[in-house]
């Protein structure tokens, strides 16, 4: 058993968001010890599990396409771009609080959930007097799909790492990112690592009507000679990325995760999948 944890005070964050360019703007609530991760909308309330994960695209550009973010049914609306938000909560141990938001999307601010995790410890962390179980599982789960493979196994810790691998050629190098469930190095090491993509893959946005809120200033964007109009924050960022992602969809599952998780070229609908896989190995106890 672990203690449950909730942010001492409200935080708030505000900014454009990334898919769809509106306003958007978010607040992080103090709960009380039970209350979970629950997403407030004005109309409406849900908890934030994989039980509540939307299919609904958050843009016509990404209809029929594997999901590019996070996105939750909060009754009948949906908020996307979950994941940083739910990584900054999972990555600093909060159990307990309230993700509040009038927009369709969470504010993208600068592609990291850097702001977001240095408010909320600006605010504080309280420690709560009730306990969680963590999920520990008995036996090794594996979900693949095409080249991508993410594996989880029996382990008595927090032990997270993403393989980032875009072939020979690539802009983007190669590199693994590893979390053990610090607090201190989430917060020091992969919180402030920015979402990325390619010239190529920016332009094709682009002409989607995607990212007109944005400049490569704003955001990463890799040419063939590295971070355009901007720096790397670390030579493996991507992979540092990556491994944000997957900490906040894994908060899908409700529980800290006790396990030794190891993702390779795998993207949100694949932690998604392996979410379920793991539930339904609890249920079959």
């Amino acid at each position: 058993m672990i203690h449950r944890r909730t942010i001492a005070r409200p935080v708030a964050l505000q900014g454009p968001a990334l898919f769809t360019g509106l306003d958007a703007s978010m607040s992080v609530l103090p709960a009380p010890a039970g209350t979970g991760i629950v997403l407030r909308t004005k109309e409406d309330e849900a908890p934030a599990t994989i039980a509540h994960l939307s299919d609904k695209p958050v843009h016509p550009a990404f209809a029929g396409r594997r999901p590019r973010c996070t996105t939750l049914a909060v009754g009948t609306h949906t908020v996307a771009m979950t994941e940083h938000a739910l990584g900054a909560l999972a990555g600093l141990g909060i159990t307990d609080a309230i993700i509040e938001t009038r927009a369709p999307e969470l504010p993208i601010d600068d592609g990291s959930a850097g702001t977001l995790t240095a408010e909320i410890l600006s605010a504080g962390v309280t420690i709560l007097d009730d306990t969680i179980e963590p999920i520990r599982l008995r036996e090794p789960i594996e979900f693949s799909d095409a080249d991508a493979v993410i594996t989880a196994e029996p382990f008595d810790g927090i032990d997270y790492a993403y393989h980032l691998d875009y072939g020979q050629g690539s802009p983007i190098p190669a590199a693994t990112a590893r979390w053990t469930g610090d607090a201190d190095d989430f917060a020091r090491s992969i919180a402030p690592a920015r979402t990325f993509s390619t010239s190529e893959e920016a332009e094709q946005a682009r002409a989607a009507g995607l990212f007109a809120r944005f400049t490569p200033a704003d955001l990463l964007v890799i040419g063939p000679g590295g971070p355009i109009d901007n720096a790397w924050r670390f030579a493996d960022e991507p992979a540092r990325h990556k491994l944000l992602d997957l900490i906040g969809d894994l908060a899908l599952l409700a529980r800290p995760l006790y396990a030794r998780v190891r993702a390779h070229k795998s993207g949100h609908a694949d932690t998604h999948a392996l979410c379920r896989l793991v539930l339904r190995s609890l249920s079959n106890k």
